[in-house]
């Protein structure tokens, strides 16, 4: 097999300073690839600032022979975005590959939870992904490549307790993933997105001593792949925790028709509209939603 690399390609890496991504930083770094380490160097809860982490991870990088810079702008407004992808282009003069990855928490029961905190999370995770992938986009389409890399959670996508903010942000990536994926496909770039469960700042609080082995290294191959212009899906999900690597996807029943319904017979036929037969796997790109269009239309002519 042949080592993969990234020579001549520039990536641009938010929340790089620690955790999973600086992990994804050195893993791309080590193959070739320039990076731009972006980090505000905040606190979990996203207060504060500090240079340090980012600038630590590019020095990292240089030492060992890669080119890095560090850039400490916020992906949490509009114009730390584009300050964000403009530090590429200032420092290398492209883009090809943008991982978003930065991320908070704020933590309260959905009876309790401030709109303050609300705000917080979503405009790093959620906002801050299209504060990032707005000013990158164009810039890939036109040159004809792009490989876009966002992150979300089995926190999202199947929920968890405290966190409807976070929950919310990493459930939405998926509607932008799969419009990029869309809008990208005939101008060769890729969208994708990355579930990843390893143990970071984010697990703080957390009992994790009887955990598997799951730092953020073995997330980094999959985000790596995902990042190389070998990458041959896109409107995709990848989740990778503790070595499992797994795809993620919605599904649908096959479900019922009638030409008319009433509430009561919504409730009698519930069973067979919620299962009966195997689940239909619809792929984003080319067609996923106008083929589940087509579905509902075909059975409504053949009345069944």
């Amino acid at each position: 097999m042949n080592n993969l690399r990234f020579d001549n390609r520039v990536a641009v890496i938010t929340g790089a300073g620690r955790g999973l991504g600086r992990a994804y930083a050195l893993e791309l770094a080590s193959r070739g690839c320039k990076v731009v380490v972006n980090d505000v160097g905040g606190s979990l809860q996203g207060h504060g600032a500090d240079a340090g982490p980012a600038q630590e991870v590019a020095n990292e990088i240089r030492a060992a022979g890669g080119e890095a810079v560090a850039c400490t702008d916020s992906v949490a407004t509009v114009e730390g975005g584009k300050a964000i992808i403009q530090a590429a282009l200032d420092a290398f003069g492209r883009i090809d590959i943008l991982i978003h990855n930065a991320g908070n928490v704020r933590r309260g029961s959905l009876k309790e939870m401030s709109y303050e905190d609300f705000d917080a999370v979503l405009d790093v995770h959620l906002r801050g992904a299209f504060n990032v992938v707005r000013p990158a986009f164009p810039l890939m389409c036109g040159q004809g490549y792009g490989r876009i890399v966002l992150t979300s959670s089995v926190s999202g996508l199947y929920g968890n307790v405290n966190v409807v903010n976070y929950a919310m942000s990493k459930t939405g990536m998926v509607g932008l993933c799969n419009v990029a994926a869309l809008e990208g496909a005939a101008e060769g770039v890729k969208c994708n997105i990355i579930a990843p469960g390893a143990v970071t700042r984010m697990a703080e609080g957390l009992d994790t001593s009887q955990y598997p082995p799951m730092g953020p290294e073995l997330v980094a191959p999959v985000v790596a792949w995902l990042s190389h212009e070998s990458c041959s899906v896109t409107g995709e999900i990848l989740s990778s925790m503790a070595g499992r690597v797994s795809r993620m996807y919605l599904a649908e029943s096959p479900g019922v028709y009638q030409p008319s319904w009433s509430v009561e017979q919504v409730g009698e036929r519930i069973e067979s509209i919620r299962q009966g037969g195997e689940p239909w796997v619809l792929s984003v790109v080319p067609s996923g939603q106008i083929d589940h269009i087509r579905r509902s239309f075909e059975m409504a002519r053949k009345g069944s």
